[in-house]
């Protein structure tokens, strides 16, 4: 593994994420025979949306090897390992960049925003245009809430790193985008719903599924403090649970980004 991405379960939480992957890939308006690349594909949700959407060729890029292990073999999608920031695919190789929760974990973002535009074809085809649709959670939204909600107890991010709801707020995105040589800039507002039938069901599925916890569960237990993270992940669904009964009802907030590349500005 290369990071704590493939520690724990990610792949359960995954399967809760592909209505928010076809969203993407239908905001992208694909064509059939398109290249499509999912950036920082995880196991490769919007890059399997886009070839049953008869996109071809496809190309999933993730930079860790244990979430492309589990994507499917035999969809039609070329699975590779690489960083978001320094994609390994040629410059103008593709019609559509796709990124679904992936490419707003880059560590440079405005990097990964000029990776975005290098890799898309000068014009396009069909659309006249290379474009790119993206998913990335709102700030303050449930599951980036839990980095707020849990900060005491994990290592804090990286002295000087944008948050990576960044992507999630209409005007950062937009300046990344537009500072790589996007246009066309549109958002979307969006949700998805996760449920479980108890607390106790979500904050455990919360935690399975979450490698920077699990990775942090040896030490907080030496330290008998892996009991008060569970409380703080409990308080957290507590607040944002509107189920009824005993069943939970998490609302997950997210930005639906499209943009094309203006080619007069391509670098």
């Amino acid at each position: 593994m290369a990071t704590t991405w493939g520690l724990g379960a990610y792949a359960r939480m995954a399967e809760r994420l592909v209505p928010a992957a076809d969203a993407v890939a239908d905001a992208a308006d694909l064509r059939r025979g398109e290249a499509v690349l999912d950036v920082a594909c995880g196991t490769g949700n919007a890059a399997l949306a886009a070839a049953v959407r008869g996109a071809d060729p496809v190309v999933g890029v993730d930079l860790e090897p244990a979430l492309l292990a589990l994507a499917p073999s035999d969809a039609g999608v070329a699975w590779r390992v690489g960083d978001a920031t320094a994609l390994p695919v040629d410059d103008g190789a593709f019609d559509v960049a796709l990124s679904a929760f992936g490419v707003m974990y880059a560590p440079d973002q405005p990097a990964a925003a000029r990776e975005l535009a290098r890799v898309l074809r000068p014009g396009g085809r069909g659309h006249g245009h290379g474009r790119v649709a993206l998913a990335s959670w709102a700030p303050g939204s449930f599951l980036p809430g839990m980095g707020a909600a849990l900060a005491e107890l994990l290592p804090p991010p990286p002295l000087g790193a944008a948050p990576p709801t960044r992507w999630g707020d209409p005007a950062a995105a937009r300046a990344l985008l537009a500072d790589a040589g996007f246009t066309g800039i549109e958002h979307r507002a969006e949700a998805l719903t996760l449920t479980f039938a108890s607390r106790a069901e979500a904050v455990g599925f919360l935690v399975a599924t979450a490698g920077h916890v699990v990775a942090q569960r040896p030490r907080l237990e030496a330290e008998n403090r892996w009991g008060t993270l569970l409380a703080a992940l409990a308080a957290h669904v507590s607040r944002h649970d509107t189920g009824t009964g005993a069943a939970v009802r998490l609302r997950c907030d997210y930005l639906l980004t499209t943009a094309r590349l203006d080619d007069a500005r391509r670098s």
